[in-house]
């Protein structure tokens, strides 16, 4: 595990610092760098954002190549975590149902996200996407809950539209037109604040799986967690396929399995 993440890694940087940055057509996500519901205000980052949101700018299916959101797929991916030492496995089941929620007029895909670590489920998760007519992911939030001391608590929950919540970008339609480009993924200030950047767009991963080609890669962070840096890797047809926390932890989650009803 150990090597294949280096290797990972190491490949991700090299691709990202021969990569020449380019030029983004049509941002329709907030840069990282704007601030619209902190301290410093920008009208016109509020305005952009907001009608962007056009219910009549989206469509019911996602089907962008590096996240295709197809109901009745599930994936199970094995997270692998090492704390003070010791190894921890965690199995994540992912479940695009086949049900959908209203949010700012838009009809997002819910998807179904659950964590059991030693048979015992300790995270539950619903997430909402949706894609937009030029094939972007938008995220619009989540309900989420962690199982701590005997009962479920909310976790990092959130609604685009609720209490100042706004969506962000989960996948562009042309990663290859973003590399070095930080953007917002979510946004709920002290609760859901999520960044990232391209580092590749035609990247060779590999995992126990096999070897996939032509893949995405990119680092997330947090300023909520800022020590917390992960790469994840997409390939296209079937989505996220790799996460490797690379600092503030040490967490290597593959995708071991994929069910189609």
């Amino acid at each position: 595990m150990k090597t294949l993440q280096f290797l990972l890694l190491s490949a991700c940087c090299a691709l990202f610092f021969s990569s020449c940055q380019k030029e983004s057509g049509k941002s329709t996500a907030i840069r990282a760098d704007e601030s619209i519901n902190g301290a410093s205000t920008n009208t016109d980052a509020l305005i952009n954002v907001m009608k962007n949101i056009d219910p009549n700018n989206f469509v019911r299916k996602i089907d962008n190549p590096y996240l295709p959101w197809i109901p009745g797929t599930t994936f199970i991916y094995k997270n692998v975590i090492i704390e003070d030492g010791n190894q921890q496995v965690e199995i994540d089941t992912v479940y695009v149902t086949h049900d959908t929620k209203l949010i700012l007029g838009v009809e997002c895909r819910v998807v179904h996200d659950f964590v059991s670590r030693a048979g015992k489920r300790t995270e539950d998760t619903y997430d909402w996407y949706a894609q937009d007519k030029d094939g972007n992911v938008w995220y619009f939030g989540e309900d989420s809950k962690d199982f701590q001391h005997g009962q479920w608590v909310s976790e990092g929950s959130w609604e685009a539209g609720v209490d100042g919540a706004e969506p962000g970008i989960v996948m562009w339609a042309h990663p290859e037109d973003h590399i070095g480009e930080a953007y917002r993924q979510e946004y709920l200030k002290d609760v859901a604040e999520d960044k990232a950047t391209v580092l590749s767009a035609n990247s060779t991963v590999a995992i126990l799986m096999g070897t996939f080609k032509h893949c995405v890669v990119t680092q997330e962070k947090t300023r909520l967690e800022p020590d917390v840096r992960e790469t994840k890797s997409y390939a296209p047809g079937i989505g996220n396929i790799s996460t490797v926390m690379n600092e503030g932890g040490s967490e290597h989650e593959e995708l071991v399995k994929i069910i189609n009803n």
